[in-house]
């Protein structure tokens, strides 16, 4: 009886982690061709794509540290509990994770990541890390943050 549990409680956890996935990738796919329709891949004055020629390591370089800089305005405005400028009902903070996400799902979407697969299976090797326990966290040279 225990084993049949088991096993509905892991087909349950499979079925979720594979929704998961396909969410994530939806958003992936949704979020990248509406970036491309709007012309983010491109060069704004000549019409050509930023991909498939030389600067293609830069470009995506940027597009990483672009995310960067969301990350650190949300910084601030967690730092200084500021409301956002554009969505004025919204949390400065709130809304630069939002802007970093989206920046994050249109790189995966322009290398063609599964983005989706590639998460939850990061999340199952980290619930099974011995340096993610609370035991090993509180040891000296653990992991405090």
């Amino acid at each position: 009886m225990e084993n049949t549990k088991e096993l509905i409680l892991e087909s349950q956890l499979e079925e979720s982690r594979m929704s998961n996935s396909n969410f994530i990738n939806n958003l992936v796919k949704e979020i990248h061709t509406k970036n491309v329709e709007a012309g983010w891949w491109n060069d704004p004055e000549t019409g050509e794509t930023l991909l498939n020629n030389r600067f293609t390591p830069y470009v995506i370089a940027t597009k990483i540290l672009m995310t960067v800089t969301e990350l650190a305005e949300a910084t601030e405005g967690y730092r200084k509990d500021l409301i956002d400028d554009k969505l004025t009902d919204r949390p400065m903070f709130e809304v630069e994770l939002a802007d970093a996400l989206i920046r994050i799902l249109d790189i995966a979407g322009v290398m063609k990541y599964d983005l989706g697969g590639a998460m939850e299976a990061k999340r199952s090797f980290n619930f099974r890390r011995d340096d993610h326990k609370i035991e090993n966290r509180l040891k000296i040279g653990g992991k405090k943050f």
